[in-house]
């Protein structure tokens, strides 16, 4: 079994910072992409950030000079520092990695559970 824990959510003020942590644990022979989606009230999930095992990242326009994706590969874990907050990022934020199992195993997808990031105006 495979488990995401986050933490590090909560509330700010517009301009501040927040950073949210997610650990992966359980029976993991690898993990290829890590990273964060987040839903508001009434609309879609949406990728915030993600970081491939080889460091690479992608931003969602709305957060690029304002978030920054990092990952510790001997923790299983990534970190998403999130500063310049604004109300518009007020959601549910997931955590999400794609997750071998074994080597025999297919890749597949696992989220966490969701920490609310509000951010008051």
């Amino acid at each position: 079994q495979v488990q995401l824990v986050e933490s590090g959510g909560g509330l700010v003020q517009a301009g501040g910072s927040l950073r949210l942590s997610c650990a992966a644990s359980g029976t993991i022979f690898s993990i290829d992409t890590m990273g964060w989606y987040r839903q508001a009230p009434g609309k879609q999930r949406e990728l915030v950030a993600v970081i491939t095992s080889g460091g690479s990242t992608t931003y969602a326009d709305s957060v690029k000079g304002r978030f920054t994706l990092s990952r510790d590969n001997a923790k299983n874990t990534v970190y998403l520092q999130m500063n310049i907050l604004k109300p518009d990022d007020t959601a549910v934020y997931y955590c999400y990695a794609i997750i071998r199992t074994a080597v025999w195993a297919s890749m597949l997808n696992y989220w966490g559970q969701g920490t609310q990031v509000t951010v008051s105006s």
